[in-house]
């Protein structure tokens, strides 16, 4: 997947929206997905700057490209 980055794209929204997933404690639930920020190309393609506002203590940070539906608890 190739990320080049112009003025135009930024202006549209982020390559990535990171969330934070916490795994339910039920084995048959889901993980609760909640958004915590979004990453934007480098201009030369060779990495991102990534804006996180909430920083989290426990689960893992995933990134994902973003969907036109995007929103809190969806992935």
């Amino acid at each position: 997947m190739t990320y080049r980055n112009n003025k135009k794209t930024e202006k549209q929204g982020p390559a990535l929206v990171a969330f934070h997933v916490r795994e339910n404690k039920d084995p048959k639930g889901k993980g609760f997905w909640t958004r915590i920020g979004a990453a934007w190309p480098h201009e030369d393609g060779e990495g991102f700057n990534i804006q996180i506002d909430v920083l989290p203590i426990d689960g893992k940070i995933v990134l994902r490209t973003p969907k036109a539906d995007d929103g809190e608890g969806t992935a």
